[in-house]
């Protein structure tokens, strides 16, 4: 099957995390493999916790951490990110059915292989996104699109997950399972 790569994208606080989360639980559900990819935006964000080992080896200058537990292998990479690229990126998530991101507005807007599952909260917001992104799959989110009359449709993620997932799954159909 070839990977089929899924953003969701739209404003803080818009449901992006709810509706990846939710996407997440059904496709795995229906056997595919999954792989996430947060962006996160808050400056000065680190997963390594002060103090520990990981922690000190950063600080004693190792670019590259690796933790291995019997249920986990976390690799930490300290550089910047400001040039990294999508490419780069879903590297790291090869022999998935599907990568979920959820952000990077600006490296997925315009990529027409990524697919853009679009939260918003209000109808100024699903107008601005039919202009900044495409293709847009599905809307979801706390405003429904619906009254709006958009050819794209609207699927609540909270109340109708499953749903979310078919349209979803309508793709994944194409690429073979």
């Amino acid at each position: 099957m070839k990977t089929r790569i899924f953003a969701v994208v739209g404003s803080k606080k818009s449901g992006k995390t709810t509706a990846l989360e939710a996407l997440t639980k059904e496709l795995t559900k229906r056997d595919y493999e999954v792989a996430a990819v947060k962006h996160i935006s808050e400056e000065g964000f680190s997963f390594d916790t002060e103090g520990k080992d990981t922690w000190r080896f950063m600080r004693a200058g190792a670019k590259t951490i690796i933790a291995v537990s019997r249920d986990e292998v976390v690799t930490i990479e300290k550089r910047g990110t400001e040039n990294i690229s999508l490419r780069e990126i879903l590297q790291r998530c090869k022999n998935r059915d599907a990568v979920l991101l959820e952000g990077f507005k600006e490296l997925v807007a315009r990529n027409k292989r990524i697919y853009k599952i679009v939260t918003v909260k209000s109808a100024d917001e699903a107008y601005r996104a039919m202009n900044s992104f495409e293709p847009i799959l599905v809307f979801v989110g706390p405003f429904s699109t619906e009254k709006l009359r958009l050819e794209t449709p609207y699927v609540d993620a909270l109340k109708n997950p499953k749903k979310l997932t078919d349209v979803v799954e309508s793709v994944l159909s194409k690429a073979g399972k």
